[in-house]
């Protein structure tokens, strides 16, 4: 997945600045080494950006590619993510080895195999029934463990399956009123080192606004709430002319409690709507919040 992003991503600037020579350079992670634990309790999203980033800091790269879902809220001083590609689909898939379609149509006490505290507590939100069982790994390696009989289903981000073609194995997509997605999912950012004019202005071409200003929101949200992978929170900012609407949810892992918001503002506004409606959520948890995600 990391490399077929990147490729994207490469392809599309040098679309934009005919002529330049580019290099790919591929560092391995934490977070891809280490697939028998969640990241919960690895040291958490971070873990897909850690080597990327010291890459930066050593000049051995120029930029460095991330799912803007995967990114920290608070950057190490000297980074910045200087360019967000258009955002491509942000909703959820469903997989399944069996004839069910859809998450409602699975058995009682089937197993849906996942990491993510957000699609865990979404599902026992929908079907307390079932089973939450843990699934590592990418996109290729969970559906092999979804083939070999680890889990009954499992769920995918949309956008992942469409840059890797495998869009088709997807049963059915989750709309977000069923699985609202990930903070920034279906976002592609690219970072560098902040005083780095240059490649900044090469990228300048591709960013794209309204999913800046979207994930403006989104992750103004994440960071009220200090979020992190130990957290279940789910945000989704859509934006229509000069409005935006945000979406936002806070959950217990074991989805027995949720808290919701909706804001809609100015585009202006984006990050300070986000701050509003995480700062919402915190208080109308208040010590659930506190005693049971933290």
């Amino acid at each position: 997945m990391a490399l077929a992003q990147t490729g994207m991503v490469r392809d599309r600037i040098v679309a934009a600045n005919p002529g330049l020579a580019t290099e790919i350079v591929v560092v391995s992670t934490v977070a891809d080494r280490i697939l028998d634990r969640p990241l919960s309790e690895i040291g958490g999203k971070g873990l897909f950006t850690k080597e990327l980033e010291q890459a930066l800091f050593a000049d051995e790269v120029d930029v460095a590619v991330h799912s803007m879902k995967d990114v920290e809220t608070w950057l190490p001083d000297g980074l910045v993510i200087a360019c967000i590609l258009e955002r491509d689909d942000p909703r959820d898939a469903f997989l399944s080895a069996s004839a069910a379609t859809r998450l409602s149509e699975l058995p009682e006490g089937a197993r849906v195999g996942t990491s993510s505290l957000r699609r865990g507590a979404q599902v026992l939100m929908a079907r307390p029934d079932l089973r939450i069982v843990p699934l590592r790994g990418n996109a290729n390696t969970r559906m092999r463990k979804l083939e070999a009989g680890e889990c009954d289903a499992t769920l995918l981000a949309l956008a992942g399956l469409q840059r890797l073609g495998l869009e088709s194995v997807a049963k059915s997509v989750l709309e977000v009123d069923e699985m609202l997605p990930a903070v920034a999912q279906g976002a592609l950012g690219i970072e560098c080192r902040e005083g780095d004019d240059a490649v900044r202005a090469l990228l300048a071409p591709i960013a794209c606004t309204t999913t800046t200003t979207a994930l403006d929101a989104e992750r103004g949200l994440l960071a009220e709430l200090d979020g992190s992978c130990r957290t279940p929170i789910a945000a989704l900012a859509r934006i229509d002319g000069e409005r935006l609407t945000l979406d936002g949810l806070l959950f217990l892992p074991d989805g027995s409690r949720h808290w919701g918001t909706r804001r809609e503002g100015s585009v202006s506004d984006a990050a300070a709507i986000g701050r509003d409606a995480g700062a919402e959520l915190k208080r109308a948890a208040g010590d659930t919040y506190a005693t049971r995600l933290q």
